[in-house]
């Protein structure tokens, strides 16, 4: 049997084996140190792109509501434009509408000269046919509308009157005379009925331009006139006095409106 016998370790050896193990345990130090180095440095760098990443976002997020924002105006700007079309168009046929009037208007203007000279006589022509209705017409208010007549000739000779007033007091005096057969009226006035040259005083009563009737102021003698005579004719006071009496209170509105009988001449048939 063999034995075997170990020697104590020569200090020496131990110094060695120490120095070596202090040289292994500073490696181990210093790898475990670069490690841990290592590892701030890519935390660090995944920190900074996960920072420029978000930064990125925010910028594209911006720059897509930016996007949006023009989009969105530009299809409002598109819409105006439209109706901007839409009213342009409409605004050059208005155009041209009144370029046309304008030119209808040159026209016209051209010939306000010849049409100034051709009013004058109308205007006198129109006077005289007024005047002989007047004349051939009922004779009530004969010194009123004779008058009318009188002041529109001497209007035609003032130089300070334009063609188109003379022409619109000529149309006035038309219309009165037409607004005189849908009236009734009641006046005094002083006439001579009995045809002996003397005036008297009576209550005229006029029913548009069919009836012109007189009452003396006493009421005793009533009349009508006779427009194809061309006179006044006497009536019976007890038959008509009391109708003309209400038609001339009527008249005044002195009374209310009512249904009357009058002596009117029937219609005779136009030669």
């Amino acid at each position: 049997m063999t034995i075997y016998s170990f020697s104590p370790m020569p200090s020496a050896f131990k110094r060695i084996a120490r120095i070596g193990l202090c040289i292994l345990t500073s490696a181990c130090f210093y790898a475990t140190s670069a490690s841990a180095d290592q590892l701030d440095e890519v935390f660090k760098v995944g920190q900074s792109k996960a920072a420029a990443a978000q930064k990125s976002q925010v910028k594209i997020d911006g720059i897509a509501d930016k996007t949006d924002a023009l989009l969105q105006n530009y299809k409002q700007v598109n819409k105006e434009i439209e109706g901007l079309r839409v009213y342009n168009a409409q605004l050059e046929a208005r155009i041209q509408n009144q370029l046309k009037r304008i030119s209808e208007i040159d026209k016209a203007m051209s010939q306000v000269t010849v049409i100034q000279r051709q009013i004058t006589p109308l205007l006198i022509k129109m006077l005289d046919g007024l005047e002989n209705f007047v004349a051939l017409d009922v004779p009530f208010l004969a010194e009123e509308r004779q008058t009318r007549l009188d002041n529109l000739r001497g209007n035609l000779d003032k130089s300070n009157q334009t063609i188109a007033e003379h022409f619109r007091q000529v149309l006035e005096a038309y219309k009165i005379e037409n607004e005189y057969g849908r009236k009734i009226e009641a006046y005094d006035a002083s006439i001579d009925f009995n045809g002996d040259g003397k005036d008297r005083k009576v209550d005229i009563f006029r029913v548009g331009r069919i009836a012109l009737l007189y009452k003396t102021e006493d009421g005793k003698e009533v009349g009508r006139w006779n427009n194809v005579s061309r006179e006044w004719e006497a009536l019976d006071a007890s038959d008509w006095g009391s109708y003309i009496n209400t038609g001339i209170r009527i008249a005044r509105n002195q009374a209310v409106k009512d249904i009357l009988q009058l002596p009117i001449s029937a219609p005779e048939a136009a030669q």
